[in-house]
């Protein structure tokens, strides 16, 4: 790995996404170009909007991070590039992208899974982890805990079975009448109230099972504000802050049977739900108290992007990983074998 130039691109939802990272870990450049105001119009992301929007931009990031980076393209060791899970038709424009350069420059590539890619944003720009750690993933479709023996070697131990927390935040929002996207705009409201310790019922399995569920939760703030519509600012802000702290307390909860359970070295944490303050600071003062290093990139590589997808994409390379020209993208690939791609 060492002195490797890997080019990675990020088209998985509504977020295009092209960097250069320099063995494995060194973010050279990163740039995001956001669609949010493409797709506010109509409350969520259009994916048909999505992927016409990654076929204009992913041409434009790529020469920009190449110019950041002072990199020319024969520098290059290595193209890294999302392949699952996401919007199919988002995930073949920058599939077809990584291929064609690939192609070009004769140089090799690897599909990499996105929910890997978020564990591994904990090691851009930052020492390498600790081994073995536990892993939380929670982003707009995926909350879920994985035991880490290494990069590349997991076990999944907990999933949703419904709604995952990114997407809970941002459903209530609109039940609310936020702006879109609101999971944001929820925390703000919730970060108005920090004595509010009232939470919702939470959610148990009857197999007694550690997998999420949010859609209950999310039910439950209709019906309460059906019962009881919200009539100003302050009543939002104190129901935007029992639905957080219901959802905190949820992974929490999770977080804690498997740190009993497995004695990690450290907890990795990936996603963009990862970005909000509440659940940074309640996971790192839970962390402190059991002697456990928290490791939560900083929020710029949380959210989606390809630095992520380039650090991991060059710790594949230098195990020997690659990726055919056959390689095709899967939409929702099954969660037994994490981040397996055929």
């Amino acid at each position: 790995m060492p002195n490797s130039l890997v080019l990675g691109i990020e088209s998985s939802c509504d977020e295009t996404s092209a960097a250069i990272v320099q063995d494995g870990y060194r973010v050279l450049a990163n740039e995001v170009a956001s669609q949010v105001l493409a797709h506010a119009p109509y409350g969520g992301v259009v994916p048909e909007v999505a992927s016409r929007r990654h076929l204009e931009s992913i041409p434009i990031l790529t020469r920009e991070v190449l110019r950041q980076a002072q990199v020319h393209w024969d520098d290059l060791n290595g193209i890294a590039v999302t392949a699952a899970p996401g919007l199919i038709g988002a995930l073949l424009v920058g599939l077809s992208a990584a291929k064609g350069i690939a192609f070009r420059l004769g140089i090799p590539f690897v599909a990499v899974h996105h929910i890997e890619a978020h564990l591994y944003a904990a090691r851009l720009d930052d020492d390498p982890v600790a081994f073995p750690a536990i892993g939380l993933v929670v982003s707009g479709g995926h909350t879920e805990l994985y035991h880490i023996e290494d990069w590349g070697t997991y076990r999944l131990l907990s999933s949703t079975r419904d709604d995952a927390a990114g997407e809970a935040f941002d459903k209530v929002a609109k039940l609310m009448g936020l702006e879109y996207p609101g999971g944001p705009l929820v925390e703000k409201l919730a970060a108005q109230a920090p004595e509010v310790r009232m939470t919702f019922p939470v959610t148990r399995m009857k197999d007694k099972s550690l997998d999420f569920s949010f859609s209950g939760l999310k039910t439950a703030v209709g019906l309460e504000i059906k019962h009881h519509p919200l009539q100003d600012e302050r009543g939002k802000v104190l129901l935007a802050a029992r639905f957080q702290n219901t959802v905190l307390g949820e992974i929490l909860y999770r977080v804690r049977a498997f740190m009993d359970e497995f004695h990690p070295k450290s907890l990795v944490v990936g996603g963009g739900v990862a970005c909000n303050n509440a659940l940074r600071t309640a996971l790192k003062t839970e962390m402190d108290s059991r002697g456990v290093i928290l490791r939560v990139p900083p929020p710029k590589y949380c959210s989606d992007n390809a630095a992520m997808i380039a650090g991991l994409g060059a710790f594949q390379l230098s195990k020997g990983i690659r990726a055919e020209f056959s390689a095709s993208a899967t939409a929702s690939p099954l969660s037994h074998q994490p981040f397996l791609l055929e």
